[in-house]
């Protein structure tokens, strides 16, 4: 995004938009847009209306926590976040053999085939359907769970979190 900026006219105006700004955005923000105007819809950040527990297992428990939670819990839509390519695609890997029905999507695939499975997802996902947010991996910083958990609960429908996590996990938590 510099780079890019570095060749726009100085006349151009830029907009950014986010649910949060962590410091990378802030520091972007700072040094790149000129007197910015901040448009705050929010009183307070809260997730009023989500309610979050946490699993503490075994990393070799997870799998085993993640079908008991599926075969438990009312869940009309889920979505779960891993920390990694590899992991995204474990899992899916894993839910699939399970018998439940499992699209993934991450960073790492190619445009392309992202586009057509982003196509999949706004076409299959009701966001107001989805009820529960799992983070199989328990986010690194405050702002990536915030995103993460935020999916659930919108339109006025309560949200469920649920967060797997591990002994090493315990001072991100």
């Amino acid at each position: 995004m510099e780079q890019l900026i570095r060749f726009l006219p100085p006349t151009c105006q830029i907009l950014m938009y986010s649910a949060t700004f962590p410091v990378t955005v802030k520091d972007f923000k700072e040094c790149y847009l000129r007197k910015p105007y901040i448009i705050n819809l929010m009183d307070e950040l809260t997730l009023k209306g989500i309610t979050q527990y946490y699993a503490f297992v075994e990393e070799r428990q997870k799998v085993h926590c993640l079908n008991t939670l599926f075969s438990k819990l009312q869940i009309n839509q889920s979505i779960i976040f891993c920390n990694s390519v590899n992991r995204v695609e474990l899992l899916a890997k894993k839910i699939t053999e399970l018998g439940y029905s499992c699209f993934y999507i991450h960073a790492k695939m190619l445009q392309d085939h992202r586009n057509r499975l982003q196509n999949l997802f706004t076409r299959g996902i009701d966001i107001q359907a989805v009820n529960v947010i799992i983070n199989f991996d328990f986010p690194r910083n405050s702002e990536t769970y915030l995103h993460r958990v935020g999916c659930s609960g919108r339109f006025g429908h309560l949200g469920l979190a649920v967060n797997v996590i591990t002994y090493e996990d315990r001072f991100n938590l």
